[in-house]
């Protein structure tokens, strides 16, 4: 008790201090007060498990790191109420969980359960409080990568040179910008010879979403002192119109003020390269007949300094009662300067039938790298890696909607989509290696596809109507294909979606075991292990077992009664049973287990009640099994239940001449 005082003071302690430099100005609120609706459905959400809704309120762009009235961030409520696949989902979107802040210390603190207090514990500094560190790591690096060589200009201070990228720089700075929209062909630029090569090495590490220096001395014999490197500093800031390198520099002392700065940067810096790539890419794409697009030519010296095309292809259906147009390059933002060849000036597609269509994109290798199939494209001997006159058209195999996705994510680190499309971007990740992006169309799909209910409500899920073939209908409605989602996740051997159907189907099984389709599934897991053995397991039947079991011991959980009874309620529990016995005369009985038993799935145990001249009860709802029998309750049902499609998968097995 002393222990868990004293922990509590200390959390006062650290939140009035927290509180205190906020309201000085020294420090930025973290969690900031919203009050708004949208805030309001997602700390619901996060109370009662919903993923499909905290992903949708995550996707709008909801501040996952706002608190509520009651000082609680989304975060804290999920972790407090025991939904770790919440809380899973908040931290890989960025939610913050620092140790040494109040609300990190008191969301660690509240934390239900040691698996969830290990999974906040996991995440670090860098993981939980900078999703965008890939984003900035990568533009960093391409400051010192020589191989494949992307720059196409050299700036020069003094003696100071770097090869730099024309994009970059327009996209971090209005001088740049101007002065390359006015002559986009340049390849060298040099800068005022007063300039400390510290200072612009400083500059250019800034645009490039580097850390801030932490040392200002200048290196021997370049004649500046760390006066003169700062002054510098100030003046190159003003010049290249980047006002917050100096305010970066003067933070980078503290590590608190350096962290925020540094996130506040980085995102600044995100925006500023989105609004630059949406203009200039998407905004320059370019929509022709597929038999056309070998015929678009690109000069390299264009005016959004793209360097390959990438394309995707789509079959569309032109409408018979007007022309498909495609756009030009003035109505798409496009600059006079770009060199386009006959597909730009084709102006209708064929006004019957389907056509066969095809988008380009403009695009920057520097950004490809970021996927492991571009770079070893670019690194190649190929055709692909070498430099000629017009641009190289790359085929992506995906639809341009997909490509379009794929595109935004290496440039931005955003990946905003819907369930419609999660799947195609998880094999179009797979296609081009990009592993993060593979996780977001799993986390998408795994959340968005989970339901209208959260799990712990899939448990309680009751048959709502029978049917007439005796199939009962469950109150969920099937939102997606989920033997597409399990096959896709084989192929592209993603274990978060396959852990994702195996849940799916357990909690719905009733639903799907007597389904062919279901049948040929777990033909299929079988024959994926190789030389499987007769009494090999399957995987998928072992994964749907164990949710099967979760789901059924999660009803039993939430009531508590294990808790809820110590020794003396148990030995009453004995009378109970009695009890049972006499109202249970002229009914026959089986297996009917003792009350207070925990394991409600061992079939011994299964609590069934059959009678056998069903009686009308005067109170109540009559509750059935899935067979259609009167269960005595719905923990009597629930027993019963799990032993009905357990022995229905052993028949499964027993039909397909399985043994697992």
């Amino acid at each position: 008790m002393t222990e868990r005082v004293l922990r509590k003071d200390q959390l006062e302690v650290s939140l009035y201090n927290e509180k205190k430099l906020i309201k000085e100005g020294a420090l930025k609120d973290d969690n900031p007060l919203d009050l708004s609706e949208p805030f309001r459905a997602l700390c619901d959400a996060c109370r009662k498990g919903d993923l499909k809704v905290c992903q949708e309120k995550i996707s709008e762009g909801v501040n996952i790191n706002a608190r509520d009235i009651f000082d609680y961030t989304p975060l804290i409520l999920a972790s407090l109420c025991g939904h770790y696949e919440v809380v899973q989902l908040l931290l890989d979107s960025g939610a913050l969980c620092e140790r040494d802040t109040f609300q990190g210390e008191r969301c660690l603190y509240n934390a239900l359960n040691d698996r969830i207090r290990n999974l906040l514990l996991e995440y670090d500094y860098s993981k939980s409080t900078d999703p965008l560190q890939p984003l900035a790591a990568h533009i960093s690096s391409l400051l010192t990568r020589d191989h494949p060589q992307t720059s196409d200009i050299v700036v020069t201070a003094g003696d100071e040179s770097l090869f730099l990228h024309r994009f970059i720089l327009a996209a971090r700075s209005p001088y740049f910008r101007k002065k390359l929209a006015a002559a986009p062909g340049i390849s060298t630029w040099k800068l005022p010879n007063t300039v400390p090569p510290q200072a612009f090495a400083a500059a250019i590490k800034y645009l490039y979403l580097g850390e801030p220096p932490r040392e200002l001395r200048s290196g021997p014999g370049t004649g500046f002192t760390e006066s003169e490197v700062f002054a510098g500093i100030d003046k190159i800031a003003k010049h290249l119109e980047i006002q917050g390198l100096l305010d970066s520099v003067l933070d980078s002392g503290d590590r608190r003020r350096a962290r925020q700065r540094r996130t506040a940067e980085v995102a600044k810096g995100r925006d500023q390269l989105e609004s630059w790539f949406r203009e200039n890419v998407l905004g320059n794409r370019v929509v022709v007949e597929t038999s056309k697009a070998n015929d678009v030519k690109w000069d390299r010296n264009n005016a959004v300094f793209a360097d390959v095309l990438l394309r995707a292809d789509e079959t569309i259906e032109a409408p018979e009662d007007q022309d498909h147009q495609i756009p030009s390059n003035e109505e798409n933002g496009a600059y006079g300067t770009i060199p386009v060849g006959p597909a730009s000036s084709s102006a209708t597609v064929a006004r019957e039938g389907r056509k066969q269509m095809s988008t380009l994109f403009p695009a920057h290798r520097a950004m490809l790298l970021r996927s492991e199939f571009f770079s070893a494209m670019f690194s190649s001997p190929f055709r692909e890696a070498q430099a000629s006159e017009h641009l190289h058209i790359i085929h992506v195999d995906c639809s341009p909607e997909v490509l379009e996705i794929v595109l935004t994510f290496l440039y931005t680190e955003k990946a905003d989509f819907g369930l419609d499309v999660a799947v195609d971007v998880l094999f179009a990740a797979d296609l081009l290696f990009i592993e993060k992006l593979k996780t977001k169309a799993a986390v998408v799909i795994s959340s968005l596809g989970s339901g209208k209910i959260s799990q712990a409500e899939a448990a309680k899920t009751r048959p709502k109507k029978a049917h007439g073939d005796g199939q009962d209908e469950l109150e969920d409605d099937e939102e997606i294909d989920i033997y597409e989602i399990i096959r896709a996740a084989w192929l592209t051997r993603v274990q978060r979606l396959e852990e994702f159907a195996a849940r799916y189907l357990a909690y719905r099984l009733e639903a799907h075991i007597d389904s062919p389709e279901f049948a040929e599934l777990i033909r299929e897991s079988a024959a994926r292990i190789q030389k499987r053995q007769e009494t090999d397991s399957i995987e998928l039947l072992d994964d749907i077992r164990f949710y099967l079991s979760e789901r059924f011991r999660l009803r039993f959980d939430d009531a508590g009664l294990e808790e809820m009874m110590d020794e003396k309620e148990r030995e009453n529990a004995e009378a109970v049973n009695e009890g049972i016995k006499e109202i249970t005369d002229g009914m026959e009985v089986l297996d009917v287990p003792r009350w207070g038993s925990t394991d409600i799935g061992a079939g011994v145990d299964s609590a069934v009640v059959r009678e056998t001249q069903p009686k009308p009860k005067e109170h109540g709802p009559i509750i059935r099994t899935l067979d259609g029998q009167i269960a005595g309750d719905e923990f009597a049902s629930d027993a019963i239940n799990y032993q009905i499609l357990l022995d229905k998968l052993d028949r499964l097995l027993e039909k397909l001449s399985l043994d697992a």
